[in-house]
C-alpha cells in the first residue's frame, strides 16, 4: 500500500501507539488498485496469534481494468490452539495446528462457485509463519497479481500451483470448468485439522488384543492408524468442548477426510451469473466417473533385469525377527 509514512502504522517509528480503548484515525488516498493485507506492529506476536489481521482490497477506479465475473479473497491464518481450549498460544514459532482461510478450516470453508467459462479471480494474503503452495484441481491459471500490482500479460504463463510465502499476496484467475474441483494448500498436513505430531506409525501392527485392554480403562477409546490415518475420517470419538476433529467432511461418494486449507471450487453449466449459492454436488454425465475393476488383473510388463556381477549390490535381510 502506497500511502504518506505517518498513515504506516509502526507504533513507535511513524505514530504512537494506540492503548486499550482508544481509537486512530488513518486517511489516505489509495493511489493503485489491488490486493493489500493489514495487521499490527504493536506486541505483533501476540495481537497477530489471536487473528487480529486482514485484508485491503482495492479495485480499480475504471471497472472495465481487469474485469472478472468473480472475485474471491482470503487470508492464510495459522493457530495453535489446545483441545478444548478457547484461546490460541501466543507463543509459537512453527509448530501450529489449526490452518485455517479467513479464520475458517474445512468443512466450514464455503465452495467457491461460478458459471462454466466465467471468468473468475482468486485472491489471497499469507501471514502464516511458513509458505503456502496453492493447488486447483481441474484447471490452468494465470498468476495476474502480486503484492506488487498486477503482472502484465506478456508476463503471465500457466500454473496449476503457486507457492505464496511469509508476508506475501497472489491473485490468480482461470476459465471455469464444470465439475467439483478440489482447492488446497500443498502442504499434506495443512489439510488436516489440531492433530499432534508425535504419533507413531502403527501401520500394519495388530494392536486388537491391546486394544480391548485399554477399552477397560478407557471407555471410548478407538482403535487408529494400523491402516493408515484416513479411518479418521469416518470415526466419530467424543471429542472436549471446542475442539475440532483432524479430518471430517463428507461428499457424494463419501467422507472426505480434509480439514485446515481446503475448499470446494463448484462450477455449473446452469448457475446463475451472480448467483453464489451452493448448487450442491456435482452430477458426473454417464461413464465419466472412475469405477473398480472386478476382473482378473493382467500381468505388468516388466523389463528384463540385468545380470548380476562383481559390482552388483547385495543386500542381506536381517533374520531373527517375525513379521
Amino acid at each position: 500500500m502506497l500511502l504518506p509514512s505517518g498513515m504506516d502504522g509502526v507504533g513507535g517509528l511513524t505514530q504512537p501507539h494506540i492503548p486499550p480503548g482508544k481509537t486512530f484515525v488513518y486517511e489516505f488516498v489509495l493511489k493503485k488498485s489491488g490486493t493489500f493485507m493489514y495487521h499490527p506492529h504493536t506486541d505483533e506476536m501476540v495481537q497477530m496469534a489471536m487473528g487480529m489481521m486482514g485484508m485491503f482490497i482495492v479495485h480499480p477506479k475504471d471497472g472495465r481494468q481487469h474485469k472478472v465475473d468473480r472475485d474471491y479473497v482470503f487470508l492464510l491464518g495459522a493457530y495453535d490452539i489446545e483441545p478444548g481450549s478457547l484461546t490460541p498460544r501466543i507463543s509459537t514459532m512453527l509448530e501450529f495446528n489449526l490452518w485455517t482461510w479467513n479464520s475458517r478450516v474445512f468443512p466450514g470453508i464455503d465452495p467457491l462457485v461460478a458459471r462454466s467459462g466465467e471468468r473468475v479471480r482468486i485472491r489471497f494474503g499469507n501471514l502464516t509463519m511458513t509458505s503456502h503452495p496453492m493447488h486447483l484441481h481441474g484447471h490452468h491459471f494465470e498468476v495476474t497479481g502480486t503484492d506488487g500490482g498486477w503482472v502484465p500479460k506478456a508476463a503471465r504463463w500457466p500454473e496449476v500451483s503457486v507457492d505464496v510465502a511469509v508476508g506475501q499476496m497472489r491473485v490468480i484467475e482461470f476459465d471455469a470448468t464444470a465439475g467439483d474441483w478440489a482447492f488446497h494448500c500443498h502442504k499434506s498436513h495443512h489439510t488436516m485439522n489440531a492433530m499432534g505430531h508425535g504419533v507413531p506409525n502403527l501401520i500394519g501392527v495388530d494392536h486388537r488384543g491391546v486394544a480391548e485392554r485399554i477399552s477397560k480403562l478407557v471407555p471410548d477409546y478407538m482403535v487408529m492408524g494400523e491402516r493408515g490415518m484416513a479411518d479418521m475420517a469416518s470415526m466419530e470419538m467424543p471429542l472436549p468442548d471446542n475442539t475440532l476433529p483432524m479430518m471430517t467432511g463428507g461428499g457424494p461418494f463419501g467422507p472426505l477426510g480434509m480439514g485446515g486449507m481446503f475448499t470446494v471450487v463448484k462450477v455449473r453449466d446452469d448457475q446463475e451469473r451472480g448467483d453464489y449459492s451452493d448448487p450442491g454436488w456435482y452430477r458426473h454425465p454417464a461413464g465419466s466417473v472412475a469405477w473398480e475393476w472386478s476382473a482378473d488383473l493382467p500381468e505388468p510388463a516388466r523389463a528384463p533385469a540385468p545380470a548380476a556381477d562383481s559390482g552388483t549390490l547385495r543386500a542381506r535381510k536381517p533374520g531373527g525377527h517375525e513379521h
